[in-house]
């Protein structure tokens, strides 16, 4: 087996379907989302008109992952393996390298700004990169590894809300930077299961991120939301305003620790706990629920022996723990400084989101308007994908493409040697 790690894909890396990180480019491209409980993989190219379609879909059941870490690389291997040679034979085509989703290495969001002296002359693209690459050094001081240094936007001298300050003569440049970055170890172990799948890294991208990607409307990334991605075993929070992520959060707890806390309640094997969350679970109580009996079978008892238990038990675990989960989130939207322009929409995405009641309960606690959302503009998305649970991967897909960049034409990575990608591979390299 190939042991290399993965590495950083460098223009002289690439082919004419290969462009670098933050250009467009035709395809076709891979992205795998790495999952608690799904691993998904979506191949996928642009087409004259510009809209994405996607030619290759493969999805498997996770194993070796844990609350969106790498925990068993064997498993996870044979996994990932599974569900990207399944969206490969649709595709016709071999991948050798993928946009992976981030939710491992408890991430972290964080504003700063950063100045750079000009000197009166004009801004340079190369001002704007040294810029970027301050911004990185400053996070990875603390110990973090650098997934994202957005720019949100520029200050010259004393003229604020610049876009693109490219040949904008000025003494002073000062950039307001959105830095996501996340623990090294849990980036070194998903390092190290990627190169066990002979599959290099073209770019992380922050889970919660790519799913507002995919699921929210310009409007609402324009005057201010907040998508909550209830997934398996994460909850992903990202606040977009202005056109641009604002803010990035993740919670330890998803739609797995409901299926926990019902087989722990009724004392009913996971597997079968699991079932009677997808068909009986509800975030609300109805009267007829406590009239409702459901047959349950018991940890260690024989097949015939069931228990009756009112679907108002059932209801009330699950409402328990989601009450749980939007508490957390309501406390860290508080803490994060951009509640004034988050807005009042709330986009629910995750498979956790497609749970009845669940719109409702977030409504009533977190006092804004609540939706669900789903992937859209991409066209040939297999039926089974198109629903909350797969936006992430729909987000990664339009990201890999080159959606939702900002200053696209300017490569705004570190050179590869210093780049996230390239440590990893020298760590592994090092071990295996």
């Amino acid at each position: 087996m190939n042991q290399m790690a993965p590495r950083l894909l460098t223009a002289s890396d690439t082919g004419p379907d290969d462009k670098p990180r933050g250009r467009g480019r035709a395809g076709p491209f891979g992205v795998l989302d790495i999952g608690t409980t799904k691993i998904v993989c979506m191949i996928g190219r642009q087409e004259s008109d510009g809209q994405l379609r996607v030619t290759g879909f493969g999805w498997h059941r996770a194993k070796g992952v844990r609350g969106g870490n790498i925990v068993d690389l064997e498993a996870a291997e044979t996994a990932i393996r599974a569900a990207v040679g399944q969206a490969e034979d649709q595709a016709d085509t071999r991948l050798r390298a993928v946009t992976v989703n981030l939710s491992c290495g408890q991430p972290e969001s964080r504003l700063m700004n950063v100045q750079w002296p000009v000197g009166g002359r004009s801004v340079e693209e190369s001002d704007i990169r040294r810029i970027m690459l301050e911004g990185r050094n400053r996070a990875e001081a603390e110990g973090r590894e650098t997934i994202h240094a957005l720019p949100l936007d520029f200050t010259t001298d004393e003229t604020g809300g610049v876009g693109d300050p490219r040949g904008l003569h000025c003494n002073t440049l000062t950039a307001r930077l959105h830095i996501v970055d996340a623990a090294p170890g849990a980036l070194r172990s998903l390092g190290a299961c990627m190169a066990r799948c002979d599959l290099d890294v073209t770019e992380l991208v922050s889970a919660p991120m790519a799913a507002g990607l995919a699921a929210l409307v310009e409007d609402e990334r324009e005057l201010g939301a907040t998508v909550i991605d209830l997934g398996g075993g994460t909850t992903g929070i990202a606040v977009f305003a202005e056109g641009q992520l604002l803010h990035t959060a993740q919670l330890a707890m998803g739609g797995v620790h409901v299926t926990s806390d019902i087989a722990r309640m009724l004392s009913t094997p996971i597997a079968h706990a699991e079932r009677l969350k997808v068909l009986y679970g509800n975030a609300a109580l109805c009267p007829d629920d406590r009239q409702e009996l459901l047959q349950v079978p018991l940890i260690g008892e024989e097949d015939h022996h069931l228990l009756q238990v009112p679907r108002s038990d059932l209801v009330q675990v699950v409402r328990s723990r989601i009450e749980e989960i939007f508490e957390l989130v309501r406390q860290a939207l508080d803490h994060s400084g951009v509640t004034r322009v988050a807005g009042n929409r709330v986009v629910l995405t995750g498979g956790a989101s497609q749970l009845g009641g669940v719109r409702e309960l977030a409504t009533e606690m977190l006092g804004k308007q609540v939706r669900l959302g789903r992937p859209g503009g991409l066209r040939g998305l297999p039926e089974l994908a198109q629903g909350p649970g797969f936006a992430t991967s729909a987000g990664l897909l339009g990201w890999a493409a080159g959606s939702g960049r900002r200053l696209a034409d300017i490569d705004l990575d570190p050179p590869p040697r210093q780049g996230l990608i390239a440590r990893l591979a020298a760590f592994v390299r090092e071990r295996l």
